[in-house]
């Protein structure tokens, strides 16, 4: 990796002299990036993804008022619980409404998140992939009522496979996300300058690096990786951001092992100081 002097940065950490941009929703950039910084790195945020209210609520809050017909609540992302638990209080319905429910999450953030509300999470995947929640799930769902709460475009993965289990799986949007039109000038800015250019670019979703592309502007996806992005390590979050990455031309240089914010961290720093 090249680097360049940093002034603000602090020598004997392990990311010292390391710019990484954080692509992260605005309003969680905040624990990746507090943890880069703690590291020694140079951290700048500009937002690849925003996450919005969907067009209706209404879809959503009539399953939510007949939760008692459901057995299984799975739930794929902080956002997902955020917004559930949102519609929860202003249908004025409390957590006795869903301690019927068992609970799967997609890792242990969205596991944390839903046991922060006061929820108990029965299932966790070992993988926090939805390939890895299906095959948690599989056994236990037949003949069940399963509702899936996620982003208004998501892989169907969960709901196609728990069906061919036997299952019952009813999806509801409760978020979207798109591409802050602000940061498409910051990010070519970004680019352009050696005060700003970064070392690494972080991706924590398969929309963070679709939304990319777009702010970069690119049509269609490159045959190799454009030359403003040359000497640039692309560190992701786990096998499906990295896919995605893969199919638009963009190389995988550095993947977590542990599908997490920590294991992106842990993964950035072992490729930039090996042990």
């Amino acid at each position: 990796m090249t680097k360049s002097r940093r002034g603000d940065s602090k020598p004997g950490k392990p990311l010292h002299d390391v710019r990484v941009l954080v692509g992260r929703a605005h309003h969680q950039a905040g624990s990746l990036s507090r943890e880069l910084r703690k590291l020694g790195a140079d951290v700048l945020e500009i937002p690849f993804i925003e996450i919005r209210k969907p067009r209706s609520f209404q879809p959503l809050d009539t399953a939510l008022q007949n939760l008692r017909n459901y057995d299984w609540l799975i739930l794929t992302s902080v956002n997902g619980v955020e917004a559930m638990w949102d519609r929860l209080a202003k249908l004025r319905l409390n957590k006795k409404s869903v301690r019927h429910l068992k609970i799967a999450a997609i890792g242990p953030a969205t596991k944390s998140s839903i046991e922060d509300r006061g929820s108990k999470v029965h299932v966790v995947p070992k993988e926090y992939v939805a390939e890895s929640v299906v095959k948690s799930l599989r056994k236990q769902v037949k003949g069940k009522r399963v509702l899936l709460v996620r982003a208004k475009v998501a892989r169907d993965v969960i709901p196609r496979e728990l069906r061919k289990a036997g299952a019952q799986v009813d999806v509801f949007e409760a978020y979207e996300t798109v591409v802050p039109k602000s940061s498409h000038t910051r990010l070519r800015a970004a680019l352009r300058s050696a005060k700003t250019r970064p070392d690494v670019i972080t991706f924590t979703s398969s929309s963070t690096v679709k939304n990319f592309v777009t702010l970069l502007g690119r049509q269609r996806p490159a045959k190799q990786r454009p030359s403003n992005l040359e000497g640039i390590t692309f560190a992701s979050i786990g096998p499906v951001t990295s896919a995605t990455l893969r199919e638009l031309h963009l190389e995988v240089d550095v993947e977590a092992e542990q599908y997490t914010i920590p294991g992106l961290i842990k993964a950035i720093v072992t490729s930039i100081r090996p042990l």
